[in-house]
This record gives structure tokens, C-alpha cells and sequence, in this order.
């Protein structure tokens, strides 16, 4: 007993980084949830369990609502979750660093690395400050830009106080690849604004490569400037170009097949649905804002958007998922083993087997951790008249998870079981899996050595 709860309250520690996290994301969403429970924040249609999935939604940057946020959130409720969007997206994790730095307290050399990890994958603990303090300036930047297109494009629909407050909310949730909006029908209403959808878009795809791929980006740009070359891609880091190749490949290919399978009626123009193709592409993977009706798409178009929202965004970013690059180093193993290599390469690297192999345990944990979520969810949502079907439980299942926010219209008719079941998914999805196994089952050293044995597989 006594061993228990020593390993118990070593997994809990503060210095421990997993509890960090677990521990900041858990809290704010206790204070969001206390927030919108107030009167003061809802026009009396939000029960606690409401303002609960809510503010995990907005938290963990999801997007997924059991209420209307611009109808039944008032001004009040609607900037709270607008700030926890910006704090879930920029990681709860970083504003404890700022805290710590604006109280004149130094965090220790682990902590450090810990956050420095969550935002870069790779140890910077003594580059951490600087570090932040750019990433800080790039993302207000990028948001006050947006939001600045935004106005202006939001102007022909609105007043001036309106078309300010939305284009601030909307660039935020785009950028965080929240996917929330103050629009009872998302984007669909002003999917034909080019100004809007573009911007909408750009600021998806921005928040969705992750903040390192950003910086190293404007570092490249810049030397590139001061040597008077041409932009190139040669001096990037491996990172950031399966970054960019892999996410390129997964939207352009999102929008051919969805051109073909039929995300808009057909009655629209060819400029329309080659729109909001390429739109559904960008924002499946990562936001979860939709310019048309995803109850009403066909199955197969479901099933592709299901398959681009489980592999989601890039690391460091805003966004859920296995991440693009696990995805990519997961293709690049199988294609080392199928021509034979006992090495991964990727774009003329060698890349370490502990990579493949937490590649694998990655995607391992994500699809066993869905299909319990789909078993639990068709034994409390459906096998009544009326229910949902089988594409739109795993559908709900796979957008909490990958933290996009898309629906075919279930999640406000979840049950009570079914509610938690998805806040509890969105929590694991935005943290990632292997975060939660580590902070909950301790790392032991094996003091023994199993014989070797072998069984028939294939």
C-alpha cells in the first residue's frame, strides 16, 4: 500500500511534466466550466453538464457544442470561451512558464525541457524564454491579421461593433483550430465571401502546421533575404518539410476526392464546390468548420473526412490527431520494409527506430482508444427508433478525438454517458495518448530477461 501511493504521488508531482499538462488543461477547464455555468454567461438553457462539454470543447480546441454558442452564450459567456480557445491553443503549459517568469520564478532545467518538447519536439531548455517570447509575438500577429481581413469581409454582413467582435472571435478559433463560431450554421451562410472562406482558411492552415514549422519558416525566409536568394526549401529543417510535403499531400488529395465524391449539391458552380472542396479538405483535418451540410454528405464523403480527421494536424500546433508527421513515418516504414530496408529515409535522412516505433505506438493507442469509444458510444446512442447510425457514431468519435469539432448533427443528442464518453475523448485527443499512459502508468526498468520467442503471424 505504501508503495502505492509513493508511485501515486511521484505520477503527480509538479515537477513531473506530464502532470503539468494533465494537471493545467484539467484545472482550466474546471474554471471555464464554473464560468459559463453563470447566469450571467448563458440566456438559462446551459446545464452543468453543458457549460462541462463546453469548456473542454473550447479548451482542448475542439469545436463540438451541445448548445448554440451565438444564441445561447451570451456576450459575456462567448468571451470567456474565446479566451479559453486562445489559452487552450497556445497550450496551458506556456502560460505557466509566463506566470512563472512574470513573478520572478525560474522554472527547473526539466520543466523547461518539458515545454520546450510540447512546442519544438527536441530539447531547447536553455533557448525556452526566447523561444516563447516569439512564438507569443507570431501568433498575435497572425490573429490581429486576420482578424483584420476578416473585418473587413464580415462589413457587408454586418455593423461595424458586430463584424469587429466576430472577425476577432472567428480569426481566434481558426487560428487555435477551434472551429467554434458565434454562426448558428457555421461558415455556411457566408460561404460564398472569398475574403472570409480565404482568410478562414489561410489561418487554419497556419495554426495547423505547428509553431515550429512557422518560425523555422521565417528564419529560413530571412536568410534567404540577406544572401539574395531565391525561396527555397533546402534550408529547412526535416521537420518542417514532412511537415509541409505531408500536409500539402493530405489537402490537395482531400479536395480531388472530395470534388469527386460530392461535398456540394450539384447544382452550385464549379468555382463554388471546387471551393468548398478545398475548404472541407483544410479545416477536416484540423478546425472543424464547414461551409456545407456534413449530415448531408454522402457516406463515402463521411468516411475520407473521418480518415483526414484521425490523422489531424502537425506537433507543436493546435491541433488534434495523430499528427501529419506520424503519419508520414508510419508510410515511410511500410515503405522500408516493402523494398526490403531494415532503415526508415525520409527526404535523404535516416530516421531512428525509437521514432518508427512510438510512430506505431501512437497510432496503435489511437485505434484501440476509437474503437472503444465507437463500441461504447452504438451501445448508449443507438438500437432505438430514430437513433443514430454506425457513420455517425464513428464519425463523432473520430472528430473528438482528432479535436475538429465536425458533426453530422449527434452531439446534441448525446446522452448523458455519451457526453462524457466525448469530453473524456477530447481531453485525450488534444493531450495525445501517450502523454496520459505515461502520467498514469510509471516507467520501470526491466530487472529481468525473457527468453526470446517467436509465433506465426500474417
Amino acid at each position: 500500500m505504501t508503495l502505492r501511493l509513493s508511485r501515486l504521488r511521484e505520477r503527480l508531482a509538479p515537477r513531473s511534466p506530464e502532470s503539468m499538462l494533465v494537471g493545467s488543461f484539467a484545472g482550466l477547464i474546471g474554471i471555464g466550466t464554473v464560468l459559463l455555468w453563470l447566469p450571467l454567461s448563458h440566456n438559462g438553457s446551459v446545464r452543468l453538464l453543458d457549460a462541462l462539454f463546453t469548456a473542454t470543447s473550447a479548451v482542448c480546441v475542439t469545436g463540438l457544442i451541445v448548445v448554440d454558442t451565438g444564441t445561447d452564450f451570451t456576450l459575456f459567456g462567448q468571451v470567456v470561451i474565446l479566451l479559453l480557445i486562445q489559452t487552450g491553443g497556445l497550450g496551458v503549459m506556456t502560460f505557466a512558464a509566463l506566470a512563472f517568469q512574470v513573478l520572478g520564478r525560474r522554472l527547473s532545467l526539466r520543466a523547461q525541457a518539458a515545454l520546450s518538447d510540447t512546442l519544438t519536439q527536441k530539447d531547447m531548455a536553455s533557448e525556452f524564454r526566447q523561444l516563447f517570447w516569439r512564438i507569443l509575438r507570431l501568433v498575435l500577429v497572425v490573429e490581429a491579421a486576420g482578424a483584420l481581413l476578416l473585418f473587413l469581409g464580415m462589413l457587408h454582413h454586418h455593423t461595424v461593433g458586430r463584424a469587429a467582435f466576430s472577425s476577432i472571435f472567428h480569426s481566434i478559433s481558426a487560428f487555435c483550430n477551434a472551429g467554434f463560431s458565434v454562426y448558428s450554421d457555421s461558415l455556411v451562410g457566408i460561404r460564398t465571401n472569398p475574403l472570409v472562406v480565404g482568410t478562414i482558411m489561410i489561418l487554419i492552415v497556419l495554426g495547423g502546421i505547428g509553431h515550429p514549422v512557422m518560425i523555422d519558416l521565417w528564419r529560413s525566409y530571412r536568410l534567404r533575404r540577406r544572401a539574395g536568394g531565391p525561396a527555397s526549401v533546402a534550408g529547412l529543417e526535416l521537420h518542417t518539410k514532412v511537415v509541409l510535403w505531408t500536409s500539402a499531400a493530405l489537402i490537395l488529395a482531400g479536395a480531388v476526392l472530395l470534388l469527386v465524391l460530392g461535398p456540394t449539391p450539384e447544382e452550385q458552380s464549379w468555382p463554388d464546390r471546387i471551393s468548398g472542396a478545398l475548404f472541407q479538405s483544410v479545416t477536416a483535418r484540423t478546425a472543424g468548420f464547414n461551409t456545407v451540410d456534413i449530415g448531408g454528405l454522402p457516406f463515402a464523403s463521411l468516411f475520407l473526412l473521418t480518415l483526414l480527421m484521425f490523422v489531424g494536424g502537425s506537433p507543436g500546433s493546435c491541433a488534434g490527431g495523430i499528427k501529419t508527421t506520424t503519419f508520414a513515418l508510419w508510410v515511410a516504414r511500410l515503405w522500408s520494409w516493402l523494398r526490403g530496408r531494415k532503415s526508415t529515409r525520409m527526404f535523404g535522412w535516416h530516421i531512428p527506430g525509437e521514432l518508427s516505433r512510438r510512430a506505431s505506438l501512437i497510432i496503435g493507442l489511437a485505434v484501440v482508444w476509437n474503437l472503444a469509444g465507437v463500441l461504447l458510444l452504438l451501445a448508449t446512442q443507438t438500437g432505438t427508433s430514430g437513433s443514430a447510425g454506425f457513420h455517425d457514431v464513428l464519425f463523432e468519435q473520430i472528430s473528438a478525438f482528432g479535436t475538429v469539432g465536425l458533426s453530422t448533427g449527434l452531439t446534441p443528442k448525446l446522452s448523458v454517458i455519451g457526453r462524457l464518453w466525448i469530453i473524456l475523448t477530447m481531453f485525450v485527443g488534444r493531450l495525445g495518448p501517450i502523454t496520459l499512459v505515461m502520467w498514469f502508468i510509471p516507467r520501470r526498468s526491466p530487472g529481468v530477461r525473457y527468453p526470446e520467442g517467436r509465433v506465426m503471424i500474417g
